[in-house]
């Protein structure tokens, strides 16, 4: 945790050289629209103009909550366990997408109730689920500092090993209740109105999601200036553990892809320890869980998708993944205006 002290701004001097190329490529300028400001963002992050994405990793953090005890959900927690396993083993609705765009996938048991029948789902376990937040914190002290260090050392190990992008995902039974309250908390608005119906809950179940958000709030008392205390005592260790990916991103200066609303809960909170984390981060979509985009606007990036995802996993950072794609294919390899006889573009007044 101390190294969150030791975060440091982006380059300038290299988003300014980005943003020097794309303007030299034949075209109108900024004619490729947000694309080109997440390619210098970038930049800024590597230190250099000349950006690479590959090798890329997508991390799914798994874990469960004691809160689902409240009917909040559709399925049981046993079901985490079960899509970790097939998460690891390459059967997911996320390896599905990754495979297409060369992004490799780990699976991280932060905090399961049950063990994955699977040798390959890398064990980091805080604890088995978090306790019901209805009544009471949802983790201690220590558990916090554990999920987000180990997020953190994640980030380095894969920087170690050559990473140069990271997608970030999550599977949990129940997290979208806390992501809703830890949202309600963290925008000032009633539970209402930042709660969905998850992966598909009936009028009776997201009245009780509802309640459930409303106890805990009441019980917990938390406070949105003190993220990380909010975290602790809403959160859930999958949140926590991508909280850490979003500040070792940072610290070891790794661009991190926001996905969900999960995700977007965690880069808020990682936004609130330290601020300067925005600048590493990149929005992929908007899901379609009503907390969303007030989660992403706390976080200071705008998302490029807005296709009603609400699948989770890091599916929808994944798609992203491929638009970053197609924008480096024409920052590099677009004819520049020394090349033709096109004269240069100049920003109008």
């Amino acid at each position: 945790m101390d190294r969150i002290k030791h975060i440091s701004p982006t380059d300038k001097a290299a988003y300014l050289a980005a943003a020097e190329r794309w303007d030299s490529i034949a075209k109108p300028l900024g004619s490729f629209g947000t694309l080109e400001e997440a390619v210098k963002k970038i930049a800024a992050i590597q230190g250099t103009p000349d950006v690479i994405i590959t090798p890329r990793t997508a991390v799914i953090m798994c874990a469960d909550h004691g809160v689902v005890a409240e009917g909040v959900t559709q399925c049981g927690s046993e079901v985490t366990a079960e899509c970790a396993a097939d998460i690891a083993e390459g059967r997911a609705n996320i390896n599905a997408v990754a495979d297409i765009y060369g992004i490799d996938v780990i699976a991280v048991d932060i905090g399961m109730a049950n063990d994955a029948r699977s040798g390959r789902v890398i064990n980091k376990k805080t604890a088995r689920g978090t306790r019901n937040i209805t009544q009471g914190a949802a983790m201690t002290e220590e558990q916090l500092r554990f999920a987000v260090t180990a997020g953190m050392d994640i980030v380095k190990t894969l920087r170690d090993n050559g990473t140069r992008l990271i997608v970030t995902g999550e599977m949990g039974i129940g997290n979208t209740t806390s992501a809703a309250a830890i949202a309600a908390v963290l925008l000032d608005l009633p539970p209402e109105s930042v709660i969905g119906r998850g992966a598909g809950l009936s009028a009776k179940g997201l009245l009780r999601k509802t309640a459930a958000v409303k106890r805990a709030i009441e019980i917990n008392r938390p406070d949105r200036s003190a993220p990380a205390e909010l975290l602790r005592k809403l959160g859930g260790f999958e949140i926590a553990g991508m909280t850490g990916l979003f500040l070792g991103g940072a610290y070891y200066k790794i661009p991190v892809i926001i996905d969900g609303v999960i995700s977007a809960a965690a880069a808020a909170i990682a936004c609130g320890i330290e601020p300067l984390c925005a600048e590493y981060m990149l929005a992929s979509h908007c899901s379609r869980e009503p907390a969303a985009e007030g989660l992403l606007r706390l976080c200071g990036n705008t998302p490029i998708i807005n296709a009603g995802l609400r699948l989770g996993e890091g599916t929808g950072a994944a798609l992203y993944v491929s638009l970053l794609d197609g924008a480096l294919g024409l920052y590099r390899n677009a004819r520049r205006f020394g090349e033709t006889s096109i004269e240069r573009y100049v920003e109008q007044k």
